[in-house]
This record gives structure tokens, C-alpha cells and sequence, in this order.
């Protein structure tokens, strides 16, 4: 693994008015791939793969028929070499394969058994996720390996108390990656959300079982390029600042705050969980004590580490400024990255805000929310965001967000919008 890989770029006004004490910065990580001798090794990898066999899985019966073929797909992409296994979940979690639990290792032989068990999965009755989680967990802990990634398929909303399924989710974070899929339209969109926020996975819906090869295949294949596993963004603030907010906003809006791990007495990790070649950025908030003007200094150190059996690795590190000044052509202008960014995560909660407004029989808020969600879109340029908001209301005037709420919406449309709120548009050149 070599921190050259890695690339870590701060975009930021660092000018504040005299007395200002909000410094915000924009920070870009970017991975270039290659961080080890090529791919990650086999040995480093495990998947799990949960499917949902509830009965409501059989109506149609088609949605279990996909399933299973959509998990034989996904199957199909795991690498020669990787620790896997597929799990059944209903009221209870088993392994489909290996039987007998714990991990396999795949290979021409082992695909092809995993693949003969899912075509023999049928429907039983329950769907208790917090379980699905728990036996997912106990299978990974059979094995030491580092990148650890679930997928998990549902048609429907848990039946278990929410404080047990909140408890699994506890068991489980930090230890892997999980994305979530609901297929059809009755499963619950919060629920999914709070399990792939939570274990730094995808959710999403996919409201034809047709599409489900393709999603798993997808999926699979995104997990199969990560190469570093247990990265941090660790944050050092000087005595008497204090980090405000540290939140993810590309490719997805990921609030990060409450899940800083104390450091060093001035510094905090917050995880960001496995890498391939890929670019994210993060949006940092630091409240200063006030400083006089011409007065600089170093309001936060954000370096990347990556926990190694040696102990820590830095693979890239980036300083964020403050300048005071009483020149209000400096003081007030806006970092472009910045504003870019507040944008988009003020879009990913007005629509959700919108939805639940819409939901309660709160009309008139829902208008307004979802009206400067499609000003919003409409000034980022989301056109993805903006032609779900479309299937949700009716768009009078995009730029103004002067939008009448549509008398009938497919539940499909409106949990398409509710899951996909938080994917963002980068920045434009």
C-alpha cells in the first residue's frame, strides 16, 4: 500500500470577518487505485449475501424467482479466492450455503454448489432483519479478513421489536459494509436507510424483481474493486475550536458527526469505510475562538488513515485555514465547492422533509419542501434528482421551485425519490 495512491485536496474561502468564528472547507479524497501489488488479495475479501425467502416473497411468485437468480448472479461475480456464503432470512436467519456455516472459499466448484442451494430456497413465513444482521456478523467472525461487505434483499418491513433490530445494527457497525435493497413497494425506506447509513453501504429500491439481476450484479462487482479496507478521516482541531459537523456529500449525503472515535485529546476519526478508484468529498465545519484582523491560523488538520496490522497509516493529509480580514470582498465570498455542497445536502433533507410532510396530509409544507427541493436540483444541475421530483409533482417553474403537488403518485415513484434524496452531482468545472 503505498499513501501516493491517495490524494487529499482542501477547497475553502479562508477568509473570515473580523470576529468570524465558522470556517467551512470542502475536502476531496481521491484514490487512483493500484494501493497494493493490484488487486486486493483473495484472502482479504468476505461476502455475504442475505436474501429475504418471507412468504410475501412468493406473491408474485416471480419476486422469489429473481431473487434467486439474482443472487446466483452475483454468485457468478465473486472472485476466485473470496470467503462467501448466502444466507436465507425469514423469521429466522440460516445458511443456505455453506450448510453447515461459516465461510467458503469461492471457485469453479463452490459457485456451482452456493448457486444449486439458492435454486432450492422457498418461502417461509416472518422477516426479522435484526437477526439476518446477528448471523451475518457471527459468519464474518469465522474469518479474519479485512473487507468484509454484505448484500441484503427484503420485500418487507421487520416484524421484531425496533430496539432488537437497532441492536443488531450496533453488533454490526464497524465490523462490515451492508447494502440494502428493497424490491416491490412494501418494505420501509427509514429502515433500510438506518441499516446502510449505519454499516456505510447503499440503499435503494428496485420496484421490478426483473431488475434485481442486474442491481446484484452491480453490486458484486463494485465491491469486488475495493482494495482498502478501515479508512478514517481523522480530524485535529487546535485547543478551544471544536468540529461542528463532518458530513459526506459526494457521491452520496452521509452525516459522519456522531460517529467520531476519540483519537488523541485534539483529534477524531470518523470511518469512511473501504476504497477502490474512487473520488468522494467531505464537508467540514469547525467553530473557531475569534481572531484579530491579519491574524492566521491552522483551524484543522485532516489527514486519511487506514489501520493496518502495523498500526496506522497516513495516506494523505490536508490543512484548513482561517484568515481574518476586514476587506469584505474577501470576507464574503463564497467558496464555490462549499456552496455547491450545502446545496446538495439542504436537497437531500427537503425532500425527505417534503415526503413526510406529503405523507402526514400536510399539503401546504409539502408543496413548499418539495417546490425548493426543485429550485435546488434545478440550480446544481441534478437532472437525475430532478426527474424523480417530476414523477412527484407537477414542475410550474423549475427555477423558482413553483410546483403543484400531484393528485396520484405510484408508491414506487415516491420511494424511488425517498431512497435516491441522498445521491448528489459533483461539482462543476
Amino acid at each position: 500500500m503505498s499513501a501516493a495512491d491517495f490524494t487529499v485536496n482542501v477547497f475553502q474561502n479562508e477568509y473570515l470577518p473580523d470576529r468570524g468564528t465558522v470556517v467551512n472547507a470542502i475536502v476531496t479524497v481521491t484514490c487512483a487505485g493500484s494501493v497494493a501489488d493490484g488487486p486486493a488479495s483473495a484472502a482479504s475479501a468476505a461476502e455475504i449475501i442475505i436474501v429475504d425467502c418471507s412468504l410475501s416473497m412468493n406473491e408474485p411468485k416471480t419476486k422469489l424467482i429473481q431473487a434467486r437468480e439474482a443472487t446466483a448472479a452475483a454468485i457468478d461475480v465473486i472472485r476466485d479466492g473470496t470467503a462467501f456464503a448466502v444466507v436465507a432470512g425469514a423469521g429466522r436467519a440460516w445458511p443456505l450455503y455453506p450448510k453447515r456455516g461459516g465461510l467458503a472459499i469461492a471457485d469453479a466448484d463452490t459457485r456451482e454448489a452456493a448457486k444449486h442451494s439458492v435454486s432450492r430456497l422457498r418461502a417461509h413465513s416472518g422477516t426479522a432483519i435484526g437477526k439476518w444482521l446477528r448471523l451475518a456478523r457471527e459468519l464474518f467472525s469465522t474469518r479474519e479478513d479485512t473487507l468484509r461487505h454484505a448484500i441484503l434483499l427484503t420485500d418487507g418491513q421487520n416484524i421484531q421489536f425496533p430496539g432488537r433490530l437497532e441492536a443488531a445494527i450496533r453488533q454490526c457497525q464497524g465490523y462490515f459494509r451492508c447494502d440494502c435493497r428493497g424490491v416491490g413497494t412494501d418494505w420501509d425506506v427509514d429502515e433500510l436507510r438506518k441499516i446502510s447509513s449505519a454499516l456505510l453501504g447503499t440503499v435503494d429500491i428496485v420496484p421490478d424483481p426483473a431488475g434485481l439481476i442486474a442491481d446484484f450484479e452491480a453490486m458484486m462487482q463494485a465491491s469486488m474493486t475495493k482494495e482498502v479496507a478501515d479508512v478514517a478521516l481523522r480530524v485535529w482541531t487546535p485547543q478551544h475550536a471544536t468540529v461542528r459537523f463532518v458530513k459526506q456529500v459526494a457521491p452520496t449525503v452521509e452525516d459522519l458527526t456522531t460517529r467520531r472515535a476519540q483519537a488523541a485529546p485534539q483529534a477524531g476519526d470518523y470511518p469512511t469505510g473501504a476504497w477502490g478508484t474512487e473520488s468522494r468529498d467531505y464537508h467540514l465545519c469547525v467553530d473557531v475562538e475569534p481572531g484579530a484582523v491579519g491574524q492566521e491560523m491552522l483551524a484543522a488538520r485532516v489527514s486519511l488513515i487506514c489501520n493496518t496490522a502495523s498500526g496506522p497509516q497516513t495516506l494523505g493529509r490536508g490543512l484548513v485555514r482561517a484568515i481574518w480580514t476586514n476587506e469584505e470582498a474577501l470576507s464574503t465570498r463564497i467558496s464555490r465547492h462549499v456552496a455547491h455542497y450545502t446545496g446538495q445536502a439542504e436537497l437531500a433533507q427537503t425532500i425527505q422533509d417534503g415526503l413526510e410532510a406529503r405523507k402526514t396530509g400536510d399539503e401546504d409544507a409539502a408543496t413548499a419542501k418539495l417546490g425548493r427541493a426543485v429550485a435546488l436540483a434545478h440550480q446544481s444541475g441534478n437532472q437525475d434528482t430532478a426527474h424523480l421530483l417530476a414523477n412527484v409533482v407537477d414542475v410550474i417553474d423549475p427555477a423558482t421551485g413553483t410546483v403543484r403537488l400531484k393528485a396520484k403518485v405510484a408508491n414506487a415513484d415516491e420511494m424511488a425519490l425517498d431512497t435516491r434524496s441522498s445521491k448528489t452531482v459533483r461539482i462543476r468545472p
